[in-house]
C-alpha cells in the first residue's frame, strides 16, 4: 500500500509541473464533484492545488492548500530506492499485511480523512 501511494504520487508530479500551464492555455479544470453539487469541500480539496505548489517549491502554500500532500511527497521520495534495493536484493520483496494490519490501516486512512476534511472545512470557511 505505501509503495502504490508513493507511485502514485511519482506520477502525479510531472503533471502538477505542466498543470498550471494545460489549464492556462486550455482551459481544462478538475473541478471537485462533492463541492461543485453542495458547496461543500471534500477531504481531498485542495490536493492539485498543494501538488502544482510543491512541485514548483511554495511548500508553505502546499501545506495552506492540504497539508495530506505531505505524506505523499515523502512516499514518492521514498518509493524509488525503496523499489531499487528490493531489486537489488538488498531488501526482500513486501510481506502482504495482515488482516489486522489492514484494518489498522484502513481506521488511520479514515482518520487521516476525517481530519483533511476538518482542515479544508475550516480552511474554506464552510459549516
Amino acid at each position: 500500500m505505501p509503495e502504490r501511494l508513493g507511485l502514485f504520487g511519482v506520477a502525479i508530479a510531472p503533471v502538477a509541473a505542466v498543470w498550471p500551464w494545460l489549464t492556462g492555455t486550455t482551459g481544462v479544470a478538475a473541478p471537485c464533484p462533492l463541492r461543485w453539487l453542495t458547496g461543500v469541500p471534500c477531504p481531498g480539496c485542495g490536493l492539485t492545488t498543494a501538488a502544482v505548489a510543491l512541485v514548483h517549491g511554495d511548500v508553505l502554500g502546499a501545506i495552506r492548500a492540504n497539508p495530506v500532500i505531505l505524506g505523499l511527497a515523502v512516499l514518492a521520495l521514498a518509493v524509488g530506492p525503496l523499489l531499487g534495493l528490493r531489486a537489488l536484493g538488498v531488501l526482500p520483496a513486501p510481506v502482504a499485511w495482515s488482516v489486522r494490519a489492514r484494518r489498522m490501516a484502513g481506521r488511520g486512512v479514515v482518520l487521516l480523512a476525517l481530519a483533511s476534511w476538518v482542515f479544508q472545512l475550516i480552511r474554506l470557511g464552510v459549516g
